[in-house]
């Protein structure tokens, strides 16, 4: 909450509006009706205290290799016959 510049009253914000990404811009009203000043202020970033952890990178995956279908015991290439 801002204060009054001429009456160190309260002031209610009454809008915004963003300049920059890092900057807006307030309109204020003074609280008390003998004054009633109305005045814009800056709001701006002026530090960033704690940033968010940066993602890990996704690596490819590597495809699992495709598994040859075995006949072990079953008709087929393992199939002998013996004489």
């Amino acid at each position: 909450m801002m204060h009054c510049p001429y009456c160190k009253s309260p002031a209610h914000a009454k809008s915004s509006r963003y300049m920059s990404e890092q900057v807006k811009e307030r309109y204020h009203q003074c609280t008390s009706l003998d004054c009633s000043c109305t005045f814009k202020t800056s709001e701006s970033i002026m530090k960033v205290i704690t940033a968010p952890p940066q993602p890990e990178p996704v690596h490819a995956a590597t495809p699992e290799p495709v598994k040859e279908r075995q006949t072990i015991g079953r008709y087929g290439s393992s199939f002998r016959i013996l004489h």
